[in-house]
């Protein structure tokens, strides 16, 4: 018999002065058998980080982990294209390039202690992409970040001046990720 996923519920308070953007979400996550905490969690930070305004179409978490063609997090617009593919982990350089196919933006979120190492090893090709935007998280702060997960949370996020503080009430994580690569500019 096949493992369920574990339901989570997160109530997330978001504070992002560099966007201008401030907000509570209810959420609910399903975490896959094979997914740990610190991925959960990872997840649920990207969220924080992309979330919009009302005037926008909906950030939504997709079926990553039992649908291999779905991101993490994306935003589709009212006629179904992906404007914002988001992915957490170390995902094979092949499927970053279909995804920077099949969305008009791509973000990468890599964690963990060998995060380095895989963009050692990937980035020439994915230099290339230029609608991919890769960000490291701290091995540290990722891990700390797990230590929150809970079946019911209640955290906040406030990011300013690149700084970010993600937290639950009781102890907060304080990160600054790193930008490995930004998005080739627009052309018009």
């Amino acid at each position: 018999m096949a493992l369920k996923s574990t339901i989570f519920k997160a109530e997330l308070q978001i504070a992002d002065m560099d966007r201008n953007h401030y907000g509570t979400h209810a959420l609910t996550l399903a975490q896959h058998p094979s997914e740990n905490d610190e991925r959960m969690m990872v997840r649920l930070l990207a969220f924080a980080l992309h979330s919009q305004g009302e005037d926008r179409e909906p950030l939504s978490f997709a079926n990553a982990m039992t649908d291999m063609d779905e991101p993490d997090l994306w935003r589709r617009s009212l006629v179904g294209e992906i404007e914002l593919w988001v992915d957490v982990g170390q995902p094979e350089e092949k499927w970053l390039r279909k995804a920077s196919h099949r969305s008009r933006e791509v973000v990468l979120y890599l964690y963990g202690r060998n995060a380095s190492l895989w963009w050692t090893q990937n980035h020439g090709p994915l230099d290339k992409l230029g609608n991919l935007s890769v960000w490291q998280i701290p091995a540290e702060a990722s891990a700390a970040m797990a230590l929150r997960a809970r079946r019911t949370m209640k955290l906040q996020c406030t990011v300013q001046d690149g700084q970010v503080w993600f937290g639950d009430g009781e102890e907060t994580v304080a990160l600054e990720l790193t930008q490995l690569k930004a998005p080739a500019a627009a052309r018009y």
